[in-house]
């Protein structure tokens, strides 16, 4: 039915057969919200969040000479007022920006060397110019220069941990051989892999493979403190990471005595009968199979102990060392495999308690024992030789010492100014190990290291999939404020070299915090950022239409992106996840196709750079008008039905059976277990796509160059409305 809408002054007839849900969102919020937290310009200084560049400064001071005899202590930033505004920027061909001034404290320390102390001698705080920040307008362009200029947001992948295989083309049998990435926002890869032996190695910045446990042994005692014997982990406490372990007691005759494990002992066959003290009837025969709720009957009962046939022991690997416990000697050390020749012997001593693995073959294989093992043989069972092979294979050509490599390994993985995860990295590992770690845990942990390996053998066990790196949940968009960002925490880097060199030069009690700070190497690198940076654009003013659009893109390309040349096709194919987020139509034809893209009308990014797009919430079969934002990550465990499904008036589903989607592929399903519903049919797509009329009878590659030429539509005088729209214009 058709029904009558304003749009602007003029009243238009709709033929629209599904009501608008949601309002359309403003379309710029991309670059404002960006920019806005990146400023925090309107925020008390007190009460500004550690993001944009109240975090850069915070990261970057304080800044101590090499003596530590003073401190450079940043205390807060303001801005001034813009000197022109936008429209004089235009005629002078100025740039439209405003000034920063950062207040900082110097304080200085009086040492007292005998007593290895020092107390405050001199504290001086003092507002400095750090140079000009060029400010948004609120179109969501820059002026520079008196052009107009937008920055594009980069579609990169995200920071986290990625499993993957190798397609077979290692080895020349075509095995497959599993690694493991864990990739910061900043600092070095760590990756790990096994070759054909099933040996797990790990490469440091693509460098040359070295163990995985000596690297692990390595990172667990220098997290620890490097100080006690108790820091080093073992080969025992390594085998208990990654295998559930059993204890064998004693032997009695020819029969091993077991602790009951209740996850490891189900179907273990018993060598004797179990019977409680004065009951004839045993509660379970010898030669019986142990089942569950038999293992719940002997807990209840208090029964602990089980017995086995000793020979079932031959074959296994030892958790523990084997020792007599009368002489002390020891009969087999930890990870070796007991052989049917060591067994009399073991049987014939009094050997005190000791642990077996257990390969539980969905968990878990023999790579592990194999690699620990390999690690006996070339001495690494000593952490600090550990950390001394390591520093060999990243600074080849440099005398090792045990310092040195000390102080390589902590500054690569534990200090935060060289290794940082951000939120998102620490959220990705969070999500994917399945641990909960705080958001600001921003370095790596021995834990996070040990989850990886885990996470790792269950991969190539084939229990867990490996990671499809387009899909639009491994890959997030970096906006204006975070590029920015970036480039700000390189000026101050180069910036806190030049303060610390005049710290240590000059007689520091004479100078305040402005002979210090040069606010050049800062300006340069925003000047540089919006001058000539792949992502800083001159904004394409052919129409309102090209203005919008550009304001929109995502690129892949730019700093730290792809490059046209090495892109394949995967990546710039369109992906299941696209579905409401990028818009699978309007991306340029030529070298760039599917490398620079589009946001979807409804899409919205997230505090972590995920794209986000909206749903309707279905209870029971019934569409409530509740909307729900979901990332591709999110997405994937829900039953979505289409906007266009047939409702009733009391919003509930026509048909039998609706048409709808999870995790990418589409079926048909009864109305009770759908979820969520699109919130409209141009959800899909983007905005310049969506003014389109009758889209959907368009072949694809002319739905595409249509939506592409209407950028570069222009009016020969006057422009005029449409005679048919969509409603979109």
């Amino acid at each position: 039915m058709a029904g009558i809408i304003q749009c602007g002054r003029r009243a238009r007839k709709d033929f629209g057969k599904i009501p608008s849900i949601v309002e359309i969102p403003n379309l710029i919020e991309v670059q404002r919200g960006s920019y806005e937290a990146f400023l925090q310009k309107d925020a008390p200084s007190e009460r500004r969040e550690e993001i944009g560049l109240q975090a850069v400064f915070k990261s970057v001071f304080p800044i101590t000479d090499y003596n530590e005899n003073a401190a450079l202590e940043f205390v807060n930033y303001h801005f001034g007022d813009p000197k022109y505004s936008v429209e004089e920027c235009h005629d002078r061909g100025m740039t439209f920006a405003i000034p920063l001034k950062v207040t900082l404290r110097l304080v200085v320390y009086e040492q007292d060397k005998a007593a290895k102390t020092r107390a405050v001698r001199d504290i001086k705080e003092q507002e400095v110019y750090l140079g000009e920040l060029p400010l948004m307008t609120e179109k969501g362009t820059f002026i520079i220069n008196g052009t107009e200029r937008v920055v594009v947001s980069q579609l990169q992948r995200s920071a986290g941990v990625f499993f993957d295989d190798d397609k077979g083309k290692t080895v020349a049998s075509g095995k497959l051989l599993y690694s493991a990435r864990v990739i910061p926002y900043r600092g070095s890869w760590v990756e790990f892999d096994f070759d054909a032996n099933d040996i797990l190695h790990v490469r440091v910045d693509r460098r040359r493979k070295m163990s995985a446990t000596a690297f692990l042994r390595a990172f667990w005692f220098l997290e620890r403190g490097c100080h006690k014997p108790q820091d080093i982990l073992t080969d025992e406490e390594i085998l208990a990471l990654f295998y559930d372990i059993e204890e064998v007691l004693s032997f009695e005759g020819g029969v091993a005595w077991k602790r009951l494990h209740p996850e490891v002992h189900v179907d273990e066959k018993v060598a004797e009968d179990i019977r409680l003290p004065r009951h004839k009837e045993p509660v379970i025969q010898a030669g019986k199979k142990l089942t569950r709720k038999i293992v719940e009957q002997l807990r209840e009962l208090n029964i602990d102990r089980i017995p086995v046939g000793a020979e079932e022991l031959v074959g296994r690997r030892t958790g523990s060392r084997i020792v007599d416990g009368e002489t002390g000697e020891v009969l087999l050390e930890v990870n070796q495999e007991i052989k049917s020749t060591d067994l009399p012997q073991i049987m014939a001593r009094r050997v005190a308690p000791f642990k077996l693995l257990v390969v539980n073959p969905a968990k878990v294989d023999a790579s592990i024992y194999e690699t620990l093992a390999r690690d006996a043989k070339d001495h690494f069972k000593d952490p600090d030789e550990a950390l001394v092979e390591i520093y060999r294979r990243l600074r080849p050509g440099d005398p090792p010492t045990v310092e040195s490599a000390r102080a390589l390994f902590r500054g690569m993985f534990m200090d935060p100014r060289r290794y940082d995860l951000a939120r998102v990295g620490r959220f990705m590992l969070n999500k994917k190990l399945q641990i909960s770690a705080p958001l600001n845990a921003r370095t790596l942990r021995g834990e996070d290291v040990v989850a990886v390996i885990r996470h790792l053998l269950l991969v190539k066990l084939g229990a867990k999939p490996t990671d499809d790196i387009d899909h639009l949940g491994n890959r997030r968009v970096r906006s204006v404020g975070e590029l920015l960002e970036n480039q700000f925490r390189v000026g101050l880097t180069r910036m806190e070299r030049a303060v610390k060199e005049r710290m240590s030069i000059s007689d520091i009690a004479n100078l305040m915090p402005h002979d210090l700070i040069n606010a050049k190497p800062v300006s340069a690198v925003v000047k540089e950022f919006f001058g000539s940076s792949q992502l800083s654009q001159f904004m394409d003013q052919t129409n309102p239409l090209a203005e919008l659009t550009h304001k929109r893109r995502l690129s892949a390309l730019g700093p730290r992106g792809l490059s046209r040349e090495r892109a394949g096709f995967e990546v710039r194919d369109v992906h299941p996840t696209h579905y409401g987020r990028i818009c699978p139509i309007e991306t340029p034809e030529g070298p760039n196709i599917g490398l620079i893209s589009s946001l979807s009308t409804y899409a919205r990014i997230n505090e972590f750079g995920f794209i986000e797009t909206p749903y309707r919430k279905v209870t029971d079969g019934t569409v409530t008008d509740e909307i729900v934002f979901l990332t591709a990550l999110n997405e994937e465990q829900y039953v979505i039905a289409q906007a266009n499904a047939e409702l009733d008036r009391r919003n509930k589903f026509v048909q039998e059976r609706v048409s709808a989607r999870k995790g990418g592929e589409f079926k048909m399903v009864p109305p009770e277990e759908i979820h969520f519903m699109d919130v409209s049919p141009k959800q899909l797509v983007s905005v310049a796509a969506s003014m389109v009329p009758f889209l959907e009878n368009d072949d694809a590659n002319r739905a595409l160059m249509g939506s592409n030429l209407q950028r570069q539509a222009v009016p020969l005088l006057q422009p005029e409305a449409p005679w048919v729209g969509t409603g979109m214009e």
